[in-house]
């Protein structure tokens, strides 16, 4: 079923709120596609999904690569026949505001705080579309 990202219903949202790993789903410069093991955070109210991640990683240099207007991505989990997939345009971010609110909604969906890593930005994804079977 398609779903508004911005307005999930309470069935979505509490199946993005468990404790669930993800895969990122990116797109190398030959337009393969790279699919990476990832946590994400889905902020319905801000209509983003948040990976945070290391300034050097592929899935960084992939999304970079796509220019300034960001890059096409989808971010998935799967739990037995429950799935949820939240597609849009991700871009990087290094401002340390936006960082620390991606650990801290990591931290709370996943019950841990993340090391320091002073080379750490966050992926923010501009939702357009939420699919899923719950």
């Amino acid at each position: 079923m398609t779903l508004n990202p911005r307005d999930p219903d309470p069935g979505y949202l509490a199946f993005w709120r468990e404790h669930h790993l993800s895969t990122l789903t990116t797109h190398r410069p030959d337009g393969s596609p790279h699919v990476v093991p990832v946590g994400v955070t889905y902020d319905p109210g801000a209509g983003l999904a948040r990976i945070i991640t290391g300034k050097a990683s592929r899935k960084v240099a992939h999304i970079r690569a796509a220019g300034p207007g960001g890059a096409p991505v989808a971010v998935c989990q799967v739990d037995h026949a429950r799935w949820a997939t939240l597609e849009g345009t991700a871009t990087v971010s290094t401002d340390p505001a936006a960082v620390a609110e991606a650990v801290r909604r990591y931290a709370e969906r996943y019950g841990r705080t993340p090391r320091e890593n002073p080379d750490r930005v966050v992926i923010e994804i501009a939702l357009t579309r939420a699919m899923g079977r719950g």
